[in-house]
């Protein structure tokens, strides 16, 4: 979507209304623009309809010069974050490019100039949360689909055109060009977790990243291969990926590398599992195709890092994405078996499909020499949060109740909500019970199994300069396995990957 910001003047083939409840006549400069003809008819219709602007309602008006589409908001006080993004959402999907010209549609021809205009009751924010609904909500994933993605090329971008009062231009114009920014991360991501898992394997994701730190001086991108993390001895990527043709790696991103580096700064891990098989301890084949999502974890670093970039972040992150592909084979890892890790622990594996967790073991120890702030990690980990949470939120683990609660805020803010659980000393006693290694990967029993897998990894966190006399270093951890995909009730995604919690990142690393 190519964008701008202007005042209320002319229009394109397609003028979106946003109006508040109560609405009986157009709101002043609403028509400003219009031919005479479509301002009688946007009249006509407004006089003589059943539109007084409840939410969720539309009214569409066709003129010889455009269309007019006018969108009811409902009350202006009782108006939440989440409902303006939804409207915008909602308007973006409703539209096609084909046939949206004045007149009864008539085949063959494009209407891709859409206008936004803001009027009477609006304010800057409810301006920027309808827009970035929109912009969420225009995405597609259409790489292997011929005729889609031909047609899409041939239709073009939308062209929107962003109108309020002169008031709110300058502020609107930049703060537009930052929600730009994280709508593009959270798209990477979603690209990343549409892939398939034949495109997209550890190290092609790893290639996917040099590519975008290639010519950007202000990020940097270091990959640890097969040889360098059996150099490093990282036996939870190890073991995890052995199974595979495709091997695993590590990519650490960094962005603004030199600035301040001695200080403590954010450091985001995630999980990357890009197919997952369940390995030896097989997975059901039904839906097994959706385990390509797995690497969300991964998706939304690599979205994350885009985002500060692109936003113009002045500080310096740090991310962290374990990848390995989970397969069967004569040179898996089984049941029964105890790995080292990068911390020098060992895990009992009883099971290979709890095999996240595994990886981000060395992704949170290797955090640790970071020197980070604190650490946050994201995994697809476990079906039992999807029982507990459904499609509506996010699993939200931490040692540290200040960073939980900053998440669970910034979460609130974004519509990306994440769910404060609990991380309870008998969870922590029940995965380090294990009588041959220091943890076993799995709980006791099915129950709490969300629960358990946060406390597995929390024996992963490392303790500040990795001093034992030490608190461990600030860590959260999020559960996407409910929220990466299957959120049919996300206006802002039509199918597949959802980007998840890219934008709550952003807001709780900028502020904004």
């Amino acid at each position: 979507m190519d964008w701008k910001v202007t005042e209320r003047d002319t229009i394109g083939d397609v003028l979106l209304l946003p109006f508040f409840a109560i609405t009986t006549k157009p709101p002043h400069n609403s028509m400003n623009g219009l031919s005479r003809s479509a301002i009688g008819n946007v009249k006509r219709a407004m006089n003589n309809s059943e539109f007084y602007g409840k939410p969720g309602s539309t009214l569409s008006v066709w003129s010889d010069d455009c269309q007019v589409i006018l969108i009811g908001m409902g009350p202006k006080d009782s108006l939440t974050h989440k409902d303006v993004r939804d409207a915008g959402a909602n308007a973006i999907a409703s539209l096609t490019k084909r046939n949206i010209i004045p007149g009864p549609p008539v085949g063959g021809r494009f209407g891709t100039n859409l206008t936004v205009r803001f009027t009477t009751g609006w304010n800057l924010e409810g301006m920027k949360w309808f827009v970035e609904g929109m912009m969420l909500r225009d995405y597609s994933f259409l790489k292997y689909r011929k005729k889609d993605r031909e047609k899409a090329q041939e239709e073009g971008n939308w062209n929107l055109t962003i109108q309020a009062s002169e008031r709110y231009l300058t502020d609107l114009q930049t703060d537009i060009k930052t929600i730009a920014a994280r709508v593009d991360g959270v798209h990477i991501a979603r690209d990343l977790g549409n892939e398939p898992p034949n495109h997209l394997y550890p190290m092609a994701y790893a290639e996917r990243a040099q590519d975008w730190a290639n010519g950007k001086n202000n990020v940097k991108v270091e990959v640890y291969d097969w040889d360098r993390l059996q150099k490093e001895e990282m036996g939870g990527l190890i073991n995890v990926g052995k199974g595979s043709s495709r091997k695993p790696c590590m990519v650490i991103f960094t962005v603004n590398p030199q600035v301040d580096p001695k200080a403590q700064v954010p450091c985001i891990v995630g999980k990357g599992i890009t197919f997952d098989t369940g390995g030896i301890s097989l997975k059901p084949g039904a839906s097994m195709d959706e385990m390509k999502y797995d690497m969300h974890g991964a998706a939304t670093v690599f979205g994350l890092m885009h985002a500060l970039h692109a936003s113009g972040y002045k500080g310096r992150v740090h991310g962290i994405a374990c990848l390995a592909e989970n397969m069967p084979s004569a040179e898996a890892y089984r049941p029964g078996d105890v790995i080292p890790t990068y911390s020098g622990k060992t895990i009992e594996v009883l099971n290979t499909d709890a095999e996240g967790r595994n990886v981000l073991a060395d992704g949170l120890w290797k955090s640790g020499e970071l020197n980070p702030e604190y650490v946050i990690d994201l995994a697809t980990l476990t079906g039992a949060v999807v029982v507990a949470l459904g499609h509506e939120a996010t699993g939200l683990w931490s040692n540290n109740d200040d960073l939980q609660e900053r998440i669970h805020q910034a979460g609130n803010e974004e519509d990306e909500i994440a769910w404060k659980m609990p991380l309870l000393p008998a969870f922590e006693k029940e995965m380090t019970g294990s009588k041959i290694a220091d943890v076993r990967n799995l709980g006791k029993s099915r129950w709490g199994g969300s629960c358990t897998a946060a406390a597995f990894l929390k024996q992963f966190v490392p303790p500040r300069d990795f001093d034992e006399d030490n608190d461990q270093i600030p860590w959260a951890h999020l559960d996407i396995a409910g929220t990466a995909w299957g959120a049919d009730t996300n206006s802002m995604v039509g199918h597949g990957a959802t980007g998840i919690h890219v934008r709550t990142l952003h807001r709780l690393i900028t502020g904004s």
